[in-house]
């Protein structure tokens, strides 16, 4: 019986194609935006969190002022010096590795090639806190950090712009005409947390960036390696409360400086991305609705349409369930039929918007088999109604109708 129902059903459909496809086509357009705008906040939740954890895990950042600018109107807040790295690391618990920095822009050329790019001055404690391995090289020493000598490490986009791919390694190359020994290159990291190439940077011994660019010890950021073993808001109370003291702040001043902690910032990101997720889903299943009120509008039509061969059917012998299910499964039929296009589209549409925005490729089987239980309810739930008028129909007044 359901087989000859599901038959009448498709012959239904088929014999009137275009307005079958424009049936579904809320449908179409409801499970396609659904899967899409999920599996992009899911592909935008897994982005931020691995390019968060590309930034090491267990780092507290440390810099002057509030929040990432210098925050307010008044003066701008002191840089630290190397005694508050030494401070830090000596005198606060749980404290694993301080290491401070001091950025610069500059112009590197090898060869007749220039690439301008990020001059990281900072310790071997960089490499310790942050850990990033060599592809060829090595790390300078701690002789060569003591002294401030031009060595330096580079990214793999230096490498690939200077040495155009080659070893780079033993070369010698030009930091805004001071000669530097290129002794190490990084293993390519990929993009960082909050935009901008992590692999393009030139990373050389502190004191050499302070003597021969930034001419001044002053520290704009330190990075903090804590033990996962102590609790890191407390190690976060003891920073706070040592470079208070050392910055001569007392009594209700505000701190002149902030300490963000990797693992915050990735839950409050990672937060952020699932809610917008969730607020764009709840606004996309609108169009389901819309595309269950079509079905039922031109299944109404269809019902009016066919009444006299309703009429028929019942004469001859069938049963008023007969004619509601062949009805409803031709509602269901058709939502689902929007719901396998619309789930075509979705991945299609994933994977253009994946490779626009360099977002890793989900493919979520949990939202899709979601998105298709709902296409084939909301073709019973709306697709009830019409089936229902369509099985309640007298049969001498279907066959009297025109």
């Amino acid at each position: 019986m359901f087989g000859t129902t599901f038959l009448l059903a498709i012959r239904s459909i088929l014999r009137h194609k275009l307005r079958s496809i424009l049936t579904a086509l809320g449908i179409i357009i409801g499970v396609a935006a659904v899967v899409t705008m999920v599996t992009l906040g899911k592909a935008t939740t897994a982005a931020v969190q691995q390019q968060i954890s590309a930034l090491g895990t267990n780092i507290l950042q440390i810099r002057p002022g509030q929040g990432f600018g210098r925050g307010g109107g008044g003066p701008r807040p002191p840089d630290f010096k190397p005694a508050d790295v030494t401070a830090i690391r000596d005198q606060v618990a749980g404290v694993t590795a301080v290491a401070p920095q001091a950025q610069t822009t500059a112009t590197v050329i090898y060869n007749g090639a220039n690439w301008s790019t990020t001059v990281n001055g900072t310790t071997n404690g960089y490499f310790e806190v942050s850990p990033w391995p060599l592809i060829e090289g090595r790390y300078w020493t701690r002789a060569e950090e003591q002294a401030g000598k031009a060595v330096c490490i580079i990214g793999t986009t230096i490498q690939t712009n200077l040495f155009r791919g080659g070893s780079a390694a033993g070369s010698r190359i030009r930091v805004n005409g001071i000669s530097c020994d290129v002794i190490g290159v990084l293993k390519t990291k990929g993009q960082a947390g909050f935009g901008g190439d992590q692999d393009d940077v030139v990373i050389m011994p502190i004191k050499q960036v302070q003597r021969r660019f930034t001419g001044s010890t002053d520290i704009r950021l330190m990075l903090v390696g804590t033990d996962p073993a102590y609790d890191s808001a407390q190690i976060q109370s003891s920073i706070t409360d040592l470079l208070r003291e050392r910055r001569n702040i007392t009594g209700g001043k505000q701190d002149d400086f902030n300490i963000f902690d990797t693992a915050q910032i990735s839950q409050t990101l990672t937060g952020t991305t699932t809610l917008l997720t969730q607020i764009v889903a709840a606004v996309a299943m609108i169009s389901l609705i819309v595309g269950g009120i079509g079905i039922m509008n031109i299944m109404l039509v269809s019902v009016t349409e066919r009444t006299r061969e309703i009429g028929i059917r019942l004469a001859i012998g069938a049963v008023a369930s007969e004619v509601l299910m062949q009805f409803l499964v031709e509602a269901v039929v058709l939502s689902m039929l929007g719901g396998v296009i619309g789930l075509l589209i979705a991945q299609f549409a994933v994977a253009l918007m994946s490779w626009l925005g360099s977002l890793p490729f989900l493919f979520d089987i949990q939202i899709n088999v979601i998105a298709f239980a709902i296409s084939a309810i909301i073709g019973v739930v709306f697709g009830y109604f019409p089936a229902r008028r369509a099985a309640s129909l007298n049969p001498i007044d279907a066959l009297r109708h025109e």
